[in-house]
């Protein structure tokens, strides 16, 4: 009597059970996947060396492709890794995809996740920008993603990325140079808008702008990250505006008259509205809503900062 032997493992199946795997293990997303299949899928894929886009339909022969018990072992090996130490798997990988472009990414870094490389690849700040657009700051610019994407989608400007942290600027010059930006985009490491006498055209900002409630609740893939990067209560506050307040009373003076900030505020939009209930934006449309990026002109940001003047004949209080 002949027994048969077991189905060897295939693609698809192999990514199912690690997606199994993450969910049962209870890892968090947000860095580059949103659930545990594609996550799966990301890390299977980059470490038999497949492109990131290989279909895994069923009907697709690239499904069908066969796992071999060495390329599961390195498979097993990495998950364990992703679930021990709840790193963000772009931590793992040492590369992030934002808007289908590829960008390094160690522990020095956030990962890159900016809903504002999706605003620039779309062009929805083109109706603001003209001719008169050459001088671009990114600041808190990290691994200098939406630097890179910026000078790839305006290919006249020049770009200044600016971060306090020379760690993350160090993470951005291999992404400058590994995308051959050298010339087009300078590295300035600072605390808030650079003061250097220049006028910006264009300000792109993902601040930190987590609120401390929320930086307390945290998952460990986040909690990996340079809190530098993510805390927006560092000067003592709260509601997680604290350099978000610096840049907008700085900003002005450092733009063009028909300049404009866009700004990033995640889930903050609460907290941004009651800080600042007399500046007027723009929010902009992206996949994750209408509320988590806004854009805001200079000539807003003085009129806010002006004071009020009384009408004649009225008394104060």
């Amino acid at each position: 009597m002949t027994t048969s032997s077991p189905a060897p493992l295939t693609l698809l199946p192999c990514v199912t059970q690690v997606a199994e795997q993450l969910a049962q293990a209870g890892v968090a997303f947000g860095h580059g996947t949103s659930n545990a299949f594609d996550e799966a899928a990301w890390l299977v894929l980059w470490r038999l060396g497949l492109p990131l886009d290989t279909s895994l339909k069923p009907e697709d022969i690239s499904s069908n492709r066969p796992v071999t018990p060495e390329e599961k072992g390195l498979i097993a090996t990495l998950i364990e890794a992703r679930i021990s130490t709840r790193k963000p798997a772009a931590y793992l990988t040492k590369e992030a995809w934002l808007q289908g472009v590829a960008f390094y990414v160690d522990e020095r870094a956030i990962v890159p996740r900016s809903l504002i490389a999706e605003v620039l690849m779309e062009g929805h700040l083109d109706y603001w920008l003209g001719e008169e657009t050459h001088r671009v700051l990114d600041l808190c610019t990290g691994n200098g993603s939406l630097a890179v994407i910026a000078a790839m989608v305006y290919p006249d400007v020049k770009v200044q990325a600016s971060d306090i942290s020379a760690d993350a600027l160090e993470v951005a010059r291999i992404n400058i140079d590994r995308h051959g930006l050298h010339a087009r985009i300078s590295l300035r490491q600072g605390d808030g808008i650079p003061t250097t006498g220049s006028h910006y055209d264009l300000i792109l900002c993902n601040p930190p702008y987590v609120n401390a409630h929320s930086m307390a609740a945290l998952p460990p893939e986040f909690k990996a990250e340079p809190a530098l990067a993510l805390d927006g209560n560092m000067a003592g506050g709260s509601d997680g505006m604290d350099f978000i307040r610096q840049l907008l009373r700085d900003a002005p003076a450092q733009m063009s008259p028909e300049a404009i900030l866009v700004l990033e505020i995640g889930h903050e939009r609460a907290h941004f509205e009651a800080a600042f209930p007399k500046l007027e934006v723009i929010w902009l449309e992206t996949s994750a809503g209408e509320d988590q990026v806004l854009l805001v002109t200079r000539e807003a940001l003085l009129q806010a900062q002006a004071p009020k003047i009384l009408d004649p004949g009225s008394s104060p209080g």
